[in-house]
């Protein structure tokens, strides 16, 4: 019987969960994420699920939403970009330049062609000097030849070179993917470089909360493929860390729940995630994960994400329709639950007449660091004025004085995550429909109140309807998740006819002689705090059985816990030069040419089995177990076959080490 510890950080709250491997859920936690800094947020949470006498803890499995959030934010640290063969050109058709500074791009000649075969010596003197010069201005490199996937070796004696002369950390590209696409593999390599300090900080700081609670277990942390692998491999490849907390709150659903076939859909605080399973199994996104507009080489689970959760804020729309989302705020019940004084600033707003500003206020999120002492003029004023707490919006800009640039001063306060918003939301509105209760329920009445004097409605009427809208956009993801199934569909893209039938369907529009029922095939499995409240109703609408399982609100923590490593190695064998040539297999390690196809096939299986048991060692696996398969490609040519290669895959998968058992006294 062993204990394990899952943590996920969310967008709007952090889980602990403590699993039993016999007996299931022993206990679950909850607290609010602290974006600025999400180590205490985890310590919250993991203090609140230890019970006490703490059991013995063999695994601790994490995952995060920071790796996401920083390239969405464009947050990372200074790398030097070192591109082998490469031309100036690819470098602003990457959008490179976002990631590294000019000055630390460099184009260096040396490099290898498709065949694997060396085009032009490296430039290793060249490589020596931009290292040298950068090597106190930067905190990690990336490496990536134009095709470092068919031949490392240029790669790999630059990595060499860098760990001598610094001790940095290094990407290689040919270790986050072995596509060919070569701008793509550069972006996904300096990014990844840019992420390594980070999750070190993260680490180091879980690390450090698991230190003084005693817990010595090993640390693993979720991959974007629902897979886990070792913290220190995490700290090499952070970038296959996005998507993260989506992965992880599948796998915890499947864990929770009979279903193997349906839609999982994930509505937290944030955001609502949804994404089909097959057979038990997470669907990956083969083509790279999209993060913050960088289309990625990282596979990840293929989910579809809205701006749509509990704590999304209300608004009216350019149509004059209530709105809700994307942007999160924090609920005027959580407010006041931690600045209880804020009530009254509510309260005194009941004497005004309502606008678009009234019941809105902005809070201080964190502290003013000292790398960020160069904040505008206008952002220091409206620092100073948040100083005691909470502040009407309507206060904040009467009392700042260069008011034509307000707006964007506040706007990159809010950016750099040094304030925040809080205004109503679904989860104000529930609070007053009494369907929970976890805040201040007066707060989330009176802002009720003044949204519906703003609509001439009374206040019960209004927070139906914010429920209503959060069900029907709800519905619209879902239903282009399922019609995605069948191929590529976007309900923004459909005519007037088939988005009226859907308006109709999810009940957003009334009226006409046509009546509207749709029905879903599979089964919606639902997660996440919200999910009884708008899933339920929306499953109702759409015909459709839905499954929330017990302890749904933490599934997210759960499939962290529940997790395995895996790892996958593929190598490709072709013919470069034509029929009558070797056959030349593209290995990590280098190219190596075979006059029999057979011999090739028998190296590259080999191969692949070693570097498959040894990653998925390396990520902290144990018991592994090995699948091979092979993709051999040949077409028909006239009267001749065509051989255009093989591509022969090693799945390597096991449970995670875990700690030894204490000895029973």
């Amino acid at each position: 019987m062993s204990v394990f510890l899952g943590i996920d950080t969310g967008g709007t709250y952090t889980d602990a969960v403590l699993l039993n491997s016999k007996r299931g859920i022993i206990a679950t936690a909850k607290a609010l994420t602290t974006r600025y800094d999400l180590a205490v947020g985890i310590r919250n949470a993991v203090q609140a699920v230890l019970p006490d006498p703490m059991p013995d803890i063999q695994l601790v499995s994490l995952s995060s939403t920071l790796a996401t959030n920083a390239i969405v934010e464009g947050r990372g640290s200074q790398i030097c970009l070192i591109l082998v063969g490469y031309e100036p050109h690819m470098v602003a058709d990457a959008r490179l330049e976002r990631l590294a500074a000019k000055k630390n791009i460099i184009l260096v000649r040396g490099g290898h062609g498709v065949d694997g075969k060396e085009q032009q010596p490296l430039d290793i003197k060249m490589v020596r000097e931009a290292v040298r010069k950068r090597a106190s201005k930067v905190a990690a490199f990336a490496v990536s030849g134009f095709f470092g996937v068919r031949n490392p070796t240029h790669e790999l004696r630059i990595r060499r070179m860098i760990h001598r002369m610094t001790g940095l950390p290094v990407t290689c590209g040919h270790e986050l993917t072995s596509q060919l696409d070569a701008p793509r593999r550069a972006m996904t390599v300096a990014l990844n470089a840019r992420l390594i300090p980070l999750l070190q900080e993260l680490i180091t700081s879980v690390s450090r909360i698991l230190d003084e609670q005693g817990i010595n277990a090993p640390l693993m942390v979720v991959k974007g493929d629902g897979s886990l692998m070792d913290a220190q491999l995490a700290l090499e490849r952070p970038v296959e860390t996005i998507m993260s907390g989506p992965a992880a709150s599948v796998i915890g659903a499947l864990h929770l729940c009979d279903e193997k076939d349906g839609f999982v859909i994930d509505m937290g605080g944030t955001t609502t995630d949804i994404a089909a399973v097959h057979g038990g199994r997470l669907i990956l996104n083969h083509e790279g994960a999209e993060v913050g507009g960088w289309r990625t080489m990282v596979e990840a689970i293929d989910m579809r994400t809205t701006g749509l959760g509990g704590d999304s804020e209300i608004h009216i729309d350019d149509g004059g329709r209530l709105g809700v989302g994307p942007r999160r705020v924090v609920p005027l019940s959580l407010l006041v639950a931690e600045y209880p004084a804020a009530l009254e600033l509510i309260q005194s707003q009941m004497r005004e007449t309502p606008g678009d500003d009234t019941g809105r206020f902005i809070t201080r999120e964190r502290p003013l660091k000292p790398d960020q002492d160069n904040i505008s003029p206008t952002q220091q004023e409206i620092w100073e004025l948040l100083g005691n707490g909470p502040v009407p919006m309507t206060s904040l800009s009467d009392g700042v004085k260069t008011t034509s640039y307000f707006g964007y001063a506040l706007d990159g306060l809010r950016e750099h995550g040094l304030v925040v918003s809080s205004a109503f939301t679904p989860t104000d509105a529930v609070h007053v429909l009494g369907k929970y209760r976890s805040g201040s329920t007066e707060a989330a009445e009176l802002g009720a109140e003044l949204w519906g004097r703003r609509l001439g409605i009374s206040k019960e009427s209004f927070c139906e309807r914010v429920v209503r809208e959060v069900i029907i956009q709800a519905g619209y993801i879902l239903i282009e998740s399922v019609l995605a199934e069948d191929g590529d569909f976007s309900l923004k893209n459909g005519d007037k006819v088939v988005n009226r039938l859907v308006n109709r369907a999810l009940g957003a529009e009334d009226g006409g002689n046509l009546s509207v029922t749709f029905s879903v095939k599979r089964p919606i499995i639902g997660i996440g705090a919200p999910a009884v409240t708008y899933l339920k109703p929306l499953a109702a609408k759409l015909n459709t059985p839905i499954f929330i399982p017990e302890h749904a609100e933490v599934a997210n923590a759960i499939g962290a816990a529940a997790g395995a490593v895996v790892q996958k190695v593929r190598i490709l064998i072709q013919q470069p030069e034509g029929k009558e040539t070797p056959y030349r297999v593209y290995a990590p390690s280098g190219v190596r040419d075979y006059e029999a196809l057979d011999d090739a096939r028998s190296y590259a299986r080999r191969t692949v089995v070693r570097l498959a048991r040894k990653h998925a060692h390396e990520a902290g696996a144990n018991r592994i177990k090995l699948q091979v398969s092979e993709d051999e490609r040949i077409v028909r040519v006239g009267a001749d076959l065509l051989y255009l290669g093989t591509e022969i895959i090693a799945t390597a998968a096991g449970r995670p080490k875990l700690k030894e058992r204490r000895k029973q006294k």
